[in-house]
């Protein structure tokens, strides 16, 4: 009990309260229950002494043998019990009343004063005067009855049972609601705590009150708002960092491919160079036949140097990432420019292109990296396309963007080769023949050119064609 106490705040309210609220109950019962007598016996004392000089006055008009009646007149106000005179020698004189007070002296006056004095309180002054015949000084002394003192005493005591019930009620509900008006926000602010703790942000304190309990409460919502807020930022930045973190780690594994592909790729021509040199020199067979052989030999080179210089392209593209240089390029001049260099080779082959380009389309970008871009889409639809075929080049403009495509005839590529496409040194052609596969770089030097500038590339059998596109941001022009 003593220990869920202490650890409820609204207990401990509770019960100080209460306890503050019956002390504070009794000991204002007590001030009244002492001073209202004291209040009520002065009070009395003051009327007493009123009548009391108006009856002196009095009787120092009169001789002492004619003041029987002021006597009887004053010994008849209900406020009055006894009366006593002594003479100047202290000596208890009879009254000069009437018949019933003549035979009253002095001892029978005392002993009913003393009976009174034992039963009830009474009030008594003493007052010097002389009478008009005399000149001797007498001494009255008046007593008054004070038994309305008593019972508002014997009142109090008997009431105080049903007012300490009473105050006791009252500091129960009192204490209650106050400990339930006091504690109610704390407590609330307290499981509030407890859900912070967890990091449970999805509550509200009541922002009704405009006290410091409220200000504290619309302190708190700022708070988890801000927390909330700076709790979703860096989950976001840290689901960004693991992804980063993800991708780090594909890129360092596609990198180790990729050099291992590279060892491998570099490997078969220097191998071949390597066993035709080696039979011209030792003169086995028909590499007897060095004319032939050499000029094998110079394909296979010219085959390497293109592979070591889009090896050496794809390196720069890693150095470089996206702070290489851009400048503003126009790619219709680069498509022009382009066929110009390859037109021998595409009247060797009868190829017919068909142009849909604009007069210019500016982009941002780097010069000679969008060239290699042009170069390989526009080189592979020459290469692969049959002798007499036809080819398409589009060139649009819209939405601040530049789309380019490249339909040329000829067989389809295998769908599942497809997502394969731009992958490092992969090849459609089963024998891997780099007479018409090439090296399997182009289509990636592509795909991490276009992507470091912004856009995407793809590619889609149509029902009679093969068609490579991709988008790129377009400059706009300005006013001026």
């Amino acid at each position: 009990m003593i220990k869920s106490i202490k650890s409820s705040l609204r207990a401990k309210v509770f019960l100080t309260t209460m306890f503050m609220l019956l002390c504070i109950s009794l000991l204002v019962f007590w001030i009244l229950a002492w001073f209202m007598p004291q209040t009520y016996s002065n009070r009395l004392n003051t009327i007493l002494d009123e009548r009391t000089r108006g009856f002196i006055s009095e009787l120092e008009q009169v001789p002492f043998s004619g003041s029987g009646g002021l006597f009887d007149q004053f010994l008849a106000d209900t406020a009055i019990y006894s009366v006593e005179l002594y003479n100047s020698s202290g000596d208890l004189l009879p009254l000069p009343a009437k018949a019933g007070y003549d035979q009253w002296y002095g001892n029978i006056a005392q002993t009913e004063v003393s009976s009174l004095e034992e039963t009830s309180p009474v009030l008594s002054n003493q007052y010097y005067f002389s009478f008009a015949d005399r000149s001797d000084r007498y001494t009255l002394v008046v007593y008054g009855e004070a038994e309305q003192i008593l019972e508002l005493q014997r009142s109090f005591i008997r009431v105080f049972p049903l007012i300490l019930l009473m105050v006791l009620a009252a500091a129960l509900v009192v204490s209650w609601l106050y400990a339930h008006m006091i504690t109610k926000p704390v407590l609330g602010i307290s499981r509030i705590s407890e859900k912070m703790s967890g990091l449970q942000l999805d509550w509200a304190v009541d922002e009704q009150r405009t006290d410091e309990l409220g200000t504290l409460g619309k302190s708190l919502n700022r708070l988890s708002h801000s927390l909330s807020a700076a709790l979703s930022d860096l989950q976001n930045a840290n689901r960004k960092l693991e992804a980063d973190i993800a991708r780090e780690k594909e890129l360092e594994q596609a990198r180790t491919d990729f050099f291992s592909a590279v060892s491998h790729e570099l490997k078969t021509p220097v191998t071949i160079i390597k066993g035709q040199l080696e039979g011209m020199l030792l003169g086995i067979g028909a590499y007897k036949d060095r004319e032939k052989y050499l000029a094998r030999s110079l394909e296979i080179a010219n085959t390497l140097e293109t592979m070591v210089q889009e090896i050496l392209t794809i390196s720069r593209l890693e150095t470089a990432g996206i702070d290489f240089k851009k400048d503003r390029l126009d790619c219709v001049q680069i498509i022009k420019a382009y066929l110009c260099e390859t037109e021998d080779f595409i009247a060797k082959k009868d190829l017919q292109i068909h142009l849909d380009i604009p007069p210019s389309a500016p982009i941002t970008g780097n010069k000679m990296l969008m060239e290699k871009v042009f170069s390989n889409l526009l080189g592979n639809a020459i290469q692969h396309s049959p002798q007499g075929a036809d080819i398409w080049i589009s060139l649009q403009a819209e939405l601040e963007r530049v789309l380019f495509s490249v339909e040329n005839t000829g067989e389809h590529i295998p769908e599942d080769s497809i997502p394969k496409l731009f992958d490092a040194f992969y090849r459609v052609e089963r024998s891997r023949n780099r007479k018409t596969g090439g090296s399997g770089l182009g289509l990636y030097i592509v795909r991490e050119i276009l992507r470091r500038h912004g856009g995407e590339c793809s590619v889609c059998n149509t029902p009679s064609v093969v068609k490579f596109s991709f988008t790129i941001r377009e400059i706009q022009e300005s006013g001026g």
